[in-house]
């Protein structure tokens, strides 16, 4: 059993919700009234146009919301993706490159370089596990948890830049989670 499909990390103090399935999706979709009917789609070159497309929409937002990230983060000179590693110990502990990876959404090839780099600052540690050398664990070093205090500001500095109510913020997030939720089952029907 993967870790995303349990309620918790072995390590890693996570509690994540087990992912919706496709079926459950598509009822969903259905009682949300989120399907598109043919008569609400409208022409095709309508749908082509740029400002109708849910993936640049969330590219756009995406980068913006990461601008208001980079001088907080340039201040402690770490990354955006080291900010998630960091936030992933901060609030878990110790957990293994394979947990990291799956949180993110990474793969090793991408994750293994930005662990490096972060265990060259001496914000984390890698050690493989005793009982069983395959797994790598990553622990945040006194400098790593040190800089926790330090970045603990960020979340209600990104807030306020965001200008979002409380309430729209809690209705964003639901949103986007509902549609991670909705895209994982959808990879993970295609792998099975």
């Amino acid at each position: 059993m993967s870790g995303l499909e349990s309620e918790k990390w072995t390590m890693c103090h996570f509690s994540l919700s087990k992912p919706l399935t496709l079926d459950t999706w598509e009822n969903e979709q259905e009682k949300s009234g989120l399907m598109m009917s043919d008569a609400q789609k409208g022409p095709p070159s309508e749908l082509l146009r740029l400002e109708q497309q849910l993936c640049f929409t969330l590219y756009v937002a995406s980068r913006a919301t990461i601008a208001i990230y980079r001088p907080l983060l340039d201040e402690l000179e770490i990354t955006y993706p080291q900010y998630l590693v960091l936030s992933i110990l901060w609030e878990g502990g110790t957990c293994s490159v394979k947990e990291i990876g799956q949180l993110l959404r990474l793969d090793s090839g991408t994750l293994s370089p930005l662990l490096k780099r972060l265990e060259a600052t001496g914000l984390i540690t890698r050690q493989r596990r005793a009982n069983d050398e395959r797994v790598v664990d990553i622990s945040l070093t006194s400098e790593g948890r040190d800089l926790q205090g330090q970045a603990a500001a960020i979340p209600e500095k990104v807030s306020g830049a965001l200008d979002l109510p409380f309430e729209e913020y809690r209705r964003l997030m639901a949103l986007l989670e509902q549609l991670m939720a909705r895209l994982y089952a959808q990879e993970r029907a295609h792998v099975q």
